[in-house]
């Protein structure tokens, strides 16, 4: 009876045994595979992650290149204006110096015209008076 319980306690401690290790690679199965698949969610967050990063500097880049692209605008439409009214006043100048010298052209016209007048005025008031004479 002594030996019986002793291979029953042996057969059930074997058993026991053998239920353990089959326990312990299912448990290990599942752990690898649990693993497994936390590594492909870790790795399909990182390149979500790394893809939302990516998307976020481009879009950060897209928007300082606006950015640029309008200050290079206004700074471009301010040249323009500051040249326009460079060249108004350059124009503005042109036309007041032209006025100026066809002033002082016309004026040296008249003292010229006026010079002549007086000498014909002369010549003639001397004609009269030789005609005068002559008569």
């Amino acid at each position: 009876h002594e030996r019986e319980h002793d291979r029953e306690i042996s057969e059930l401690a074997a058993k026991h045994a053998e239920e353990m290790e089959k326990l312990r690679a299912e448990l290990q199965e599942e752990q690898r595979h649990l693993l497994d698949e936390l590594r492909q969610q870790m790795a399909a967050t990182h390149r979500a992650e790394h893809e939302q990063a990516r998307l976020q500097s481009q879009t950060l880049h897209n928007l300082e290149l606006e950015a640029l692209r309008l200050t290079l605008n206004n700074m471009h439409t301010s040249q323009l204006e500051l040249t326009q009214s460079n060249l108004r006043k350059e124009k503005e100048t042109a036309l007041m110096e032209l006025r100026e010298m066809l002033n002082d052209k016309r004026a040296q016209e008249v003292a010229i015209l006026q010079s002549r007048h007086q000498l014909e005025w002369e010549k003639i008031k001397e004609q009269c008076l030789k005609e005068k004479e002559d008569l």
